[in-house]
């Protein structure tokens, strides 16, 4: 295994409930009302090309809008589902420069990367500002075409976060450790607050499918495990080779998503473009070109 790379689930495709939207020559975030599923393909004019999957649930969706995706997780423990940390992303490049879960962090620095204490973004000096938020990555399996591909949720809301953390660990809990086996689905959710405005803000959850029962999508569980377990599928093994794989590097990040993690981190607005319209985005593209790409 190459030493330095993290070893991260087959990706398929994406799950987002937003979308980069560009006005006067300068791209936002823009967020949605309802889940859209995209494969890894995007095209200049376009954007992301949906998934053949994006149109295939929303024929069932109420009013089309795609607000529940029936999922499967790919491990039994929850952490491997969800990774969350506070990341703080260097601006131009996109790549991580300091990870922390709140009581500890690795930061790059200049002399290389270091362990220190991690307070949180609100009382961190290196991040303050808003420089580094949570970012969660949820890796869920979509459909039978692929028993380990998936589709990645990427997000840096509390809301989201918060809420799959609580469900991935208590439905990991109530299943006796079968998590993997358990018949789940996203669910989009809508709330208002004082920060917001009382404008809505949607947030991703985790439920049981529809139609089910907490008991009765334990029992699927056992039985679904049983199953596989007489058919020789070694559960136990596959989330100790994924552990193993996440530990690999100091960081965990894909090359090809640091232009989303730009975008979504750190927008650009007419003061903070480069050069003339030119966004962090575009910029960023020219850093990793072949000609001047870097390693961390």
């Amino acid at each position: 295994m190459i030493k330095g790379l993290a070893i991260t689930p087959p990706v398929l495709g994406r799950i987002s409930i937003g979308r980069v939207v560009e006005k006067n020559g300068i791209r936002l975030p823009q967020k949605d009302d309802q889940f859209t599923i995209t494969s890894q393909i995007q095209e200049k004019d376009t954007g992301w090309v949906l998934h053949p999957l994006d149109a295939e649930l929303r024929k069932e969706a109420t009013n089309g809008k795609l607000r529940t995706i029936p999922v499967r997780m790919l491990f039994n423990e929850a952490d491997l589902n969800l990774r969350a940390e506070y990341t703080m992303f260097d601006r131009k490049s996109g790549r991580p420069m300091c990870v922390g879960n709140g009581d500890t962090c690795k930061r790059l620095t200049q002399s290389g990367v270091q362990s220190l204490s991690c307070p949180g973004p609100t009382l961190c000096e290196f991040g303050k500002g808003g420089l580094c938020k949570p970012y969660g990555r949820l890796n869920v399996k979509v459909g039978d075409d692929d028993d380990l591909g998936t589709f990645i949720f990427r997000t840096t809301g509390y809301n989201s976060i918060r809420t799959l953390t609580a469900r991935l660990s208590y439905y990991q809990a109530v299943s006796g450790g079968l998590l993997a086996y358990m018949p789940l689905e996203l669910k989009l959710r809508g709330k208002s607050t004082t920060q917001s405005h009382r404008a809505p803000i949607y947030y991703v959850d985790l439920v049981v499918k529809e139609g089910l029962s907490l008991q009765e999508a334990v029992a699927e569980a056992r039985e679904r495990s049983r199953q596989l377990k007489e058919e020789g599928v070694d559960q136990t093994a596959l989330d100790a080779a994924a552990a193993k794989g996440f530990g690999n590097a100091l960081f965990e990040y894909d090359e090809d998503e640091l232009g989303q993690v730009v975008e979504e981190f750190y927008p650009s607005t007419r003061g903070e473009c480069l050069s003339g319209n030119t966004s962090i985005a575009l910029k960023l593209r020219e850093d990793l070109s072949p000609a001047k790409s870097v390693s961390v």
